[in-house]
């Protein structure tokens, strides 16, 4: 069934209507899947080993083609060094369909500046782990009042500069439905409750296949790392009985060779003779 692919208009306008589901996804064809599931917001990004993302720039690239409908957000695997780098890279992505850029390292002035050229981003507050060291490691930000107060005030400083929406990761629930409440962007839950506009998950935590600590917020719906663990002990399988056919000669099936006619094979044997 064909589906209205959300513009940023759709996006903001969905706010208090209903929630949208955002999917982080690692590959191609986890970007097909969420096209066919009806995801509504898929985030891809590449060449990220240190936090488990090896895609490249060209997977990037493929996600967007195989999800034409999922309104997509991306970004850099780096922060930019200045203003127009922050520009000229945003207008690389949007260049072959990226709807909004990632700005979570970024400075207000830089995205005031995107933002006068027409540029969606998409902020990031709370837990924010690449700003881990100043909030001391990667922790709930928001459970005292101070910080909520905190987490609020920069929210509301990122709407100011020009943001389109907001990850509230890992911040207390009651808190993060106070923000949202309070702001006019899109507010995603990544481990932040269900009173946000939209929630986020990644899909390696979604799919169970991630081999190191499974986040908190983390909701697992299938056992792909089992699955994956029973697909490598198949392998191993199918390529022992290879090897053990190649040293037994089990390769004059029919099936799987061509035959020669005895006529013509009487033929080759006598013409092979004359040959030294």
């Amino acid at each position: 069934m064909l589906r209205k692919k959300l513009t940023v208009y759709d996006y903001l306008k969905s706010k208090g209507k209903r929630q949208l589901s955002n999917l982080f996804v690692h590959t191609i064809e986890e970007g097909a899947a969420a096209e066919e599931a009806g995801i509504d917001y898929i985030v891809a990004a590449h060449d990220l080993p240190r936090f488990g993302i090896n895609a490249t720039l060209d997977d990037v690239k493929k996600i967007r083609e195989v999800a034409p409908n999922c309104f997509m957000q991306s970004s850099g695997p780096y922060p930019p060094a200045s203003e127009y780098e922050a520009i000229k890279y945003a207008h690389n992505y949007l260049s072959f369909g990226v709807d909004c850029i990632y700005v979570g390292n970024y400075s207000l002035k830089w995205i005031k500046a995107m933002r006068q050229e027409n540029i969606p981003t998409i902020g990031h507050v709370g837990l924010v782990p690449g700003k881990s060291t100043w909030i001391g490691g990667l922790r709930a930000i928001g459970k005292t009042a101070v910080e909520a107060v905190g987490v609020l005030k920069n929210t509301l400083e990122l709407q100011e500069a020009g943001v389109i929406g907001v990850e509230l990761e890992v911040v207390p629930p009651k808190v993060a439905e106070v923000i949202t409440k309070k702001v006019e962007i899109i507010t995603m839950s990544m481990g932040s409750g269900s009173d946000c506009d939209a929630q986020f998950l990644f899909s390696n935590d979604v799919l169970g296949w991630n081999d190191g600590h499974i986040p908190r917020h983390a909701r697992v719906y299938r056992n792909f790392r089992k699955e994956y663990q029973r697909l490598q002990n198949e392998r191993v399988r199918a390529f022992r009985e290879f090897h053990e056919d190649t040293i037994n000669k089990n390769f004059n099936d029919p099936k799987i060779t061509v035959q020669i006619e005895d006529n013509e094979f009487d033929k080759f044997l006598e013409l092979a003779e004359k040959i030294n």
